[in-house]
């Protein structure tokens, strides 16, 4: 049995888009986006205190990169995994990981725009930094999709996979503060994958972290 502990609108959504495209049975426990993940019984499962955490067969596994790597060659080495020896195994990786270089400047921007409630502990000049930053990345995809030698469909060759799954959901979460306007390939991309069934499962049902669509940045002094 396989259990997928989540919060809505967090990195845990890779998992939970992975589980259902993957189509194997599993239960889900979500959690609110508070201090219930620093519980001693929540740290038994990730010492960080963070999501995802995954159970299976006995065993408890957190950090998305691994739990993706680990699900793809149990379930789908050919499909949405690409295994050692494939031609499009090095790609795979890189892009799979590069999914946290674009969330770790999400996170910084969540925490400046919805983390920090006071005004004065917020600064513009992070937000402005930070959301470069994410642009930089959406050239990285952009530039990927747009190859001279030939455009793709998906972030490989072969086909939609697990990296998709991880890019595109860091950008759904990026897109929360930077818009996608300047990208017309990742625009027709992120909207190609975010039609698929799997990425609508994992949509939170109610309350997220985002209460608004999108976060305008705040104007330097």
């Amino acid at each position: 049995m396989i259990t997928l502990h989540h919060c809505p609108q967090t990195r845990s959504m890779r998992t939970l888009w992975l589980l259902a495209e993957l189509a194997v049975p599993f239960q889900l426990r979500s959690y609110p986006f508070d201090r219930t993940l620093r519980s001693p019984e929540f740290l038994t499962l990730s010492p960080a205190g963070r999501v995802p955490a995954l159970e299976i067969d006995g065993e408890r596994m957190f950090e998305t990169g691994a739990i993706t790597e680990y699900l793809c060659e149990r379930f789908s080495p050919d499909a949405l995994g690409r295994m050692p020896g494939t031609p499009e195994r090095m790609s795979w990786l890189v892009w799979l990981h590069f999914a946290e270089t674009l969330s770790q400047h999400v996170a910084a921007l969540t925490q400046q725009h919805v983390a920090l409630y006071e005004d004065h502990m917020r600064s513009p000049v992070v937000m402005k930094l930070e959301a470069a930053r994410v642009a930089k990345c959406f050239d990285a995809i952009e530039a990927r999709l747009q190859d001279p030698l030939g455009a793709r469909d998906y972030l490989l060759s072969g086909g939609f996979s697990a990296a998709d799954i991880s890019v595109g959901q860091a950008v759904y979460m990026a897109r929360h503060f930077v818009r996608t306007d300047a990208h017309p390939g990742l625009s027709a991309w992120y909207a190609r994958i975010t039609g698929r069934d799997g990425f609508q499962a994992a949509l939170p049902a109610g309350d997220g972290i985002y209460s608004r669509d999108f976060y305008e940045p705040w104007p330097l002094e």
